[in-house]
């Protein structure tokens, strides 16, 4: 008997946080996931998850899931990845292309990878084409406000924090004012003196060109790894020009979606970096497309992970198979997103929580996303 899906069954679980935090765009009181759960007649099971974009409700692409998604999968195939990546897309054209409906599809996509990892008895990155790397440099992502402004000890101390437990690359979250962004730099790298350790900043599109530009500038001398999110992704003309403006590589892409979308920044030199988020982007799949595209451009991919245990596992597996842009004895290697803010359903979503070793991530070799996912906890935080 051909191995068939035979139900999509999708959990929406949330968490009130104790101690809210913020970004340019809001305030975070609450994390949540939309995990999907793809069941097959041979009884293997695949796990997947549609990111939830800054304070997105989990609702949307579970219900896009549940009514768009599930009717078109259901006896068919899950070894037929790239065929049913293809038919959601094309049936949800109409309605679809960007945002939920893209994080849905990408949902369903990273499950049907998972189920042919496990029916093949192999990770996802050997599927892929096999691993160019046996561990990836993880970076931490934090710097969150607690109040909004004036925290700049604050964050230096987080800094130092991020600094002891092995972390030598950094992100630091700005977009409260250029004042306010400039005076928590200066403090963090004062902080950081002598310490060999490389930053990168994400406005998340606070500003407009003008305001990117001034602080791009300001910033220059921080020899940072990239500038991320300067402007909206809608205004690509806006990133071309801070690109050929400022000194600093810019990087964008974790709100584009599919080949599509990510074209219209290649075309126009938007970018020096492309950051899809596997659980967005269109799946692993849909980052498969993007990153062949991205290197007939000469852009560097590496990826967006702000989700759960289950995102990030699977961007670990795209990372693993990403090969690097620019060929070279000492090329600069794809780096994972290691998000430091608090987020219950990232230990505790795996019955073995991911670990570094000596600064590293170890990449793993297990079936399909080379996870177990503990289903108490999903019964916890279930809403659904």
């Amino acid at each position: 008997m051909d191995i068939k899906i035979i139900d999509v069954t999708v959990h929406v679980i949330k968490s009130e946080l104790d101690v809210p935090f913020a970004f340019s765009q809001g305030w975070v009181n609450k994390r949540s996931a939309t995990i999907v759960e793809v069941k097959t007649n041979e009884g293997v099971v695949g796990w997947g998850e549609a990111f939830c974009q800054g304070l997105e409700p989990p609702e949307i692409s579970a219900a896009v899931i549940e009514n768009a998604l599930k009717p078109i999968l259901l006896e068919q195939s899950p070894l037929d990845i790239e065929v049913l990546w293809h038919n959601m897309y094309n049936l949800t054209r109409d309605f679809g292309r960007k945002g939920s409906v893209i994080s849905a599809i990408s949902a369903i996509d990273i499950a049907l990878w998972d189920i042919a990892g496990k029916y093949y008895n192999q990770p996802i990155h050997q599927l892929l084409g096999g691993a160019f790397r046996k561990k990836i440099k993880p970076y931490a992502t934090g710097f969150y406000r607690l109040k909004g402004k004036g925290e700049a000890n604050r964050l230096a101390e987080e800094a130092l924090s991020h600094f002891e437990n092995g972390f030598d690359h950094m992100k630091i979250k700005l977009g409260f004012g250029i004042d306010d962004d400039l005076k928590c730099m200066e403090t963090i790298r004062n902080a950081l003196k002598n310490k060999n350790v490389t930053l990168m900043i994400d406005t998340n599109h606070a500003y407009g060109r003008s305001e990117a530009l001034i602080l791009g500038k300001n910033l220059e001398d921080f020899r940072l790894r990239w500038y991320e999110e300067p402007v909206v992704p809608e205004d690509i003309k806006g990133y071309a020009e801070l690109r050929s403006k400022l000194d600093i590589p810019v990087a964008g892409g974790e709100n584009e979606h599919t080949l599509y979308g990510f074209k219209s920044l290649f075309e126009n030199n938007a970018i020096d970096i492309a950051q899809p988020d596997i659980g967005s982007c269109g799946g692993i799949t849909g980052a498969k497309h993007i990153i062949n595209l991205a290197h007939s451009f000469g852009v560097e991919v590496n990826p967006h992970v702000w989700g759960s245990a289950i995102a990030q596992a699977a961007s670990i597996q795209v990372i693993a198979s990403i090969p690097v842009t620019h060929f070279s004895v000492f090329a600069r290697e794809p780096i994972l997103e290691y998000d430091q803010s608090s987020h219950p359903f990232r230990r505790e979503l795996l019955s073995t929580p991911f670990e570094l070793e000596n600064g590293m991530l170890n990449i793993p070799n297990g079936k399909g996303l080379g996870i177990e996912v503990n289903l108490e906890t999903i019964k916890k935080y279930k809403t659904n």
